[in-house]
């Protein structure tokens, strides 16, 4: 057995003393294992000991201001931030963060904020110098259906509303200012508005939340005309045509801001009377209507939102319609429903794209042949209320917007009537 030495010192063949204060001495513990991290007493690590460092294998050092320094943070996940894309956000980009989301066009540089989360119907604010706000698509609903005024024979001012979120039939819930059909009609997110009729130039309107009667609030530049088609973007209202006793071709914009008179905005690219209104987000749409010579029209005309101008023939229908109708939209296609000559064009519909100038195609047929119809749009469906029918009815179909199919029987009008206008909220 070899000899141990035992003199207090550290080495090798030697005995490890504790010191005078019973702790083992300053040792090599390289080679100690199986230590309970445990039993081991908490302390702080001197900086200098720690392997720090923003490469790999190092432990990442807060800066003197508590800061992350710079890192390659592209693997994290579950950071809320800014989309990038291209192109700017449209109203059925749904944010997967609601209201507060945020959208970087990486084209042009503008940056929009969602302010209004409403499935395919959200509103992106252009936050910073930028313009051009990308708003809520207007063309449709999400609560009730209204049938205004119309002819049953003799002139109502019945104001009808009818449920989108249930099927079922309309009530009586106000009454218009005047008594008269063949009107243009419009809506704003909170009030039904309509235009002309009974050869007289009046604007009213009336609140479709509070179930209110219709107010006088101004008057149309070129007055005592009917047949007029109407349509809307979010701030305003347009009313197309007219006639009694010659067709004409103005386009005349109504605020929903303030109460007041209309002003020239434009011209059809063809003059016409009756026909259907309709809007995407950009642009207003009148297709068919009825010519000087008292003949079916089929073409749809257009004409932009952003700035005052004439309308242009951008196609045809798949045929030609007169009937006074307000006209059906998605966000992605506009609708007409019925108004043909005879037979089963009378309960045709036909649909024609926001996205590509062109003609429209057949896709469904209403339950009845009709025209004149009170048309409105959920943000799901299109929905045609009364109509002439000889006389007329008080029928109510509607027809799915996602899927091309026939319109099925959902309710009744209080009070049958034709040549009424619909609305929506």
């Amino acid at each position: 057995m070899a000899d141990i030495i035992v003199d207090g010192t550290i080495g090798a063949k030697r005995f490890l003393l504790l010191d005078s204060t019973g702790k083992i001495p300053a040792v090599d513990g390289s080679q100690v294992t199986a230590l309970a991290a445990g039993n081991i007493a908490t302390d702080i690590i001197p900086i200098a000991r720690i392997d720090v460092g923003t490469t790999a294998n190092k432990l990442v050092q807060l800066d003197a201001n508590a800061k992350l320094p710079a890192l390659d943070a592209s693997l994290l996940t579950n950071i809320p931030g800014a989309t990038k894309s291209s192109s700017d956000p449209a109203i059925d980009t749904n944010p997967s963060g609601g209201v507060g989301s945020e959208w970087h066009n990486t084209t042009t540089g503008k940056a929009y904020i969602c302010t209004d989360a409403t499935t395919d119907a959200n509103v992106w604010t252009n936050v910073g110098a930028g313009t051009g706000n990308i708003p809520s698509f207007h063309g449709w609903g999400s609560n009730y259906g209204i049938a205004s005024g119309g002819s049953g024979p003799s002139p109502l001012d019945n104001i009808q509303k009818y449920s989108f979120s249930s099927d079922g039939n309309a009530t009586d819930v106000a009454n218009m200012a005047y008594s008269t059909g063949e009107r243009g009609g419009c809506s704003s997110s909170t009030h039904g508005y309509v235009m002309g009729g009974g050869g007289n130039n009046h604007i009213e309107k009336f609140n479709m939340v509070t179930d209110a009667d219709g107010t006088y609030v101004g008057d149309l530049v070129m007055g005592n005309r009917n047949r007029i088609a109407g349509c809307m973007s979010s701030t305003y209202g347009y009313a197309m045509g007219g006639g009694e006793p010659t067709e004409i071709e103005y386009i005349e914009q109504i605020s929903f801001a303030s109460d007041g008179n209309s002003t020239d905005y434009g011209n059809l690219d063809v003059a016409s009377s009756k026909g259907c209104g309709h809007n995407s987000s950009d642009y207003g749409y009148k297709s068919g209507g009825m010519d000087g010579g008292n003949s079916p029209m089929d073409e749809i005309q257009k004409f932009s939102f952003s700035s005052s101008g004439n309308a242009t023939t951008v196609g045809d229908l798949a045929v030609a319609k007169r009937g006074i109708h307000s006209g059906q939209s998605s966000s992605t296609y506009g609708y007409k429903p019925g108004g043909g000559e005879s037979g089963a064009d009378r309960a045709s519909i036909e649909k024609f794209s926001f996205a590509s100038d062109g003609n429209s195609t057949a896709v469904g047929v209403l339950t009845v042949e009709r025209s004149s119809t009170a048309d409105s749009s959920s943000t799901t469906h299109g929905y045609s209320a009364g109509g002439y029918v000889v006389p007329h009815t008080n029928e109510i179909d509607k027809h799915s917007f996602s899927s091309d199919e026939n319109a099925s029987d959902v309710g009744d009008l209080a009070v049958a009537t034709h040549v009424p206008q619909g609305h929506h909220y």
